[in-house]
Order: structure tokens, then C-alpha cells, then sequence
């Protein structure tokens, strides 16, 4: 019955700092599994449940062994052993670890929220990320009203994801960005936090894409047709629209010009629906409309 706070990420950097490569590397392949099951063909995935260099650096070394789209997010939350002591934590993720972490990461992202980082810290994190070569992303306005989407835009990150609550500031800056605003129905449906409307971002011109926000504690689900079925209940998305936030918004918001949609020269990433159409996905929540998942690899 309590609120959702970031704090609670500590409970699963505990797990995580407590398991060997091979326990991680097996539940990411689980993981993996389940996305493909449930139609995904590409994603993103991220470190931030260890926190110390040695754990922030294995998880993504073996995250790479199987993605090329991984995010260092070192700045999740602030560790306990660094409770009081934010900037050296923050020295030590603009540092030692992202000089550990820069060969197996694509991506930087910093959770700037109520609980995790300020702006200012958020600002900091990224630039350091930006000089090593790593694309900039951003955990932005989950919990909160504040400055986290103006500074996805300053940053010309790919995503600001969450933005869970904006305003018509936040909307007029990400209308005139290239920065995608990715909405995640899990998180909000789990955390029984208020959905945003989709329409006013829609109706401004805003790209916005869909994503499952798999994550062991606010939206531990894989399944994107769940997501488009919330989408298309709670953020106010038509039907088409929830697809193409799931699919080429998806793919914007990684940057990508090969996947997202069925286009000569682009990969062949398909999915076989046991529906009558598309928009069954919507219609029947909950129901396994996937037969099969396809990619490029499968046709050679």
C-alpha cells in the first residue's frame, strides 16, 4: 500500500551483488526468451543494480556478449555505503566506473528524480558519459514534476523515458527535439501511479514510444502486448498509435534506421499474430497472441 520510491532498488542491488556471472548471465537469457516470446526482436538493457565498479562492469560485459544496446546506469540510486555522501558517489560513477564500464556500453543513462539525482548531478553524470563516447539517455520525471525532460532535451538525449508527469513547457521542448519520449504502462499499472496522457504529447508532434520497462521492481513484465493493451486503456493511445510507439518508436528512441518497421532495406524482424488483425493485441489483454518471432537471422 506504500507508495513507490527509487530507494527500493536497493533490495535487488542486494540480490544482485550476491549472485556469480553465470546465475546473471542465465536470467538474462531467461529474460531475452521471454522478450522474443512476446514479439521483441530488439532491446535495450541496462547495468544499475550493482553500484560498485567490479558489479557495474560485469553486468554489462555480459549483457554485451548478447546486445549491442546497453546502458550504463551506475546512477540508479545512491548505494547505502554512500548514504550522506552523494558527490563522491557521483566522482566515483563519472570516474573509476565509467572508465571501467565504456568498452561493453553503447548508452549512459542517470535516474534523475526525487530520490536519486538532481538535475545539476544528472548534468554532470551524462557530459562525463558524452566525452568517453557513450549516447545519453535519461530516466525523466517518474515520480514528479521537474527539470528531468528539460535536460534530456538540453542533453539531445535518444529517450527521456518514464514522463510520467509534465507540462506544457515539457511538451513544446520535446515537440521541437529529436529526444523520444518513452512511456512505460507496466511501470505505472504496478506501481498504481497515474498514467500520462498520451494524446497531448500525440497532439503536439512529441515521437513517443512504447517500451516493457522489464525490471524486477516496478514492471516486472516482457510482455509488449500487455503494454500496448494498457497503452491503449489508461494513456488515452489509439490502437495504431500504441503499435507504432511499440515498434519505430521503439526504434527511434535506440537510434536505429533498420528495425521498426516492414520496409525494403530494412532487417526482417516479423511477428505471426494469432488474431485476425493487429488490433486484437488491445482487445484481449492478457492473451498470448504471438505464434511465432522472427528476425533477419532466421530468413538466411
Amino acid at each position: 500500500g506504500s507508495a513507490y520510491a527509487a530507494g527500493g532498488i536497493r533490495t535487488t542491488v542486494a540480490a544482485t551483488r550476491a549472485a556469480s556471472d553465470l546465475e546473471l548471465e542465465h536470467n538474462f537469457l531467461r529474460l531475452t526468451a521471454e522478450l522474443r516470446a512476446s514479439g521483441i526482436t530488439t532491446f535495450e538493457t541496462k547495468s544499475g543494480y550493482g553500484l560498485t565498479v567490479d558489479d557495474e562492469a560485469r553486468a554489462l560485459r555480459i549483457a554485451a556478449k548478447h546486445t549491442s544496446e546497453t546502458t550504463f546506469l551506475g546512477a540508479h540510486v545512491v548505494p547505502a555505503e554512500f548514504e550522506g555522501r552523494v558527490d563522491d558517489y557521483v566522482s566515483l560513477v563519472t570516474g573509476e566506473m565509467l572508465n571501467q564500464v565504456a568498452d561493453s556500453a553503447k548508452w549512459i543513462d542517470v535516474f534523475c528524480d526525487r530520490g536519486a539525482f538532481t538535475v545539476e548531478q544528472a548534468r554532470e553524470i551524462l557530459t562525463a558519459g558524452k566525452a568517453l563516447g557513450l549516447q545519453p539517455r535519461l530516466h525523466a520525471n517518474q515520480l514528479q514534476q521537474g527539470g528531468g525532460i528539460q535536460l534530456a532535451v538540453e542533453m539531445d538525449c535518444a529517450s527521456a523515458d518514464h514522463c510520467t508527469h509534465f507540462d506544457q513547457t515539457d511538451i513544446d521542448a520535446l515537440a521541437g527535439s529529436n529526444t523520444v519520449a518513452t512511456l512505460l504502462p507496466g511501470a505505472e499499472f504496478s506501481t498504481r501511479a497515474t498514467y500520462p496522457d498520451a494524446r497531448k504529447l500525440w497532439d503536439a508532434g512529441v515521437t513517443v514510444a512504447v517500451a516493457t520497462d522489464c525490471n524486477p521492481g516496478s514492471s516486472y513484465t516482457t510482455s509488449m502486448p500487455f503494454c500496448i493493451a494498457v497503452a491503449v486503456r489508461d494513456m488515452h493511445f489509439g490502437v495504431e498509435q500504441a503499435i507504432w510507439s511499440a515498434t519505430m518508436g521503439g526504434a527511434k528512441a535506440l537510434r536505429r534506421g533498420d528495425v521498426g518497421a516492414i520496409k525494403v532495406g530494412m532487417r526482417a524482424d516479423l511477428i505471426d499474430l494469432n488474431a485476425p488483425s493487429a488490433l486484437h493485441l488491445a482487445y484481449r489483454p492478457g492473451v498470448n497472441l504471438i505464434n511465432n518471432t522472427y528476425t533477419s537471422e532466421d530468413f538466411k
